[in-house]
């Protein structure tokens, strides 16, 4: 089965993270991971009543993560195994430009 995350930036090629051989990262971990580099950067909640599903929060550390964070294979690697943990999907594509997510 593959095991991938694709995050699609707008003038740039997809940034593809392969987690094929990379141990699974538990769900309570990669919510915690998450809700740090959404802290960590400043996020901002895409909603204007402040609730925050999991999948905005993806959705808003990718956007203000830019490429030049996911140029870092480390914390790519890190963020794609939080993004399939905390989301429960082998398979994530991340539009930033859109702002949405498929599986």
């Amino acid at each position: 089965m593959r095991n991938e995350v694709s995050v699609t930036f707008q003038d740039s090629p997809p940034v593809r993270i392969d987690l094929h051989d990379v141990p699974a990262m538990p769900n309570d971990v990669a919510r915690k991971w998450l809700d740090e580099q959404f802290t960590e950067m400043g996020c901002e909640p895409l909603r204007p009543t402040g609730k925050l599903l999991m999948a905005d929060k993806v959705v808003v550390v990718a956007r203000d993560a830019s490429p030049a964070r996911f140029a870092d294979a480390k914390w790519a690697r890190e963020f794609a195994r939080a993004a399939s943990a905390a989301l429960g999907r082998p398979l994530v594509n991340i539009d930033v430009a859109s702002l949405s997510i498929s599986y």
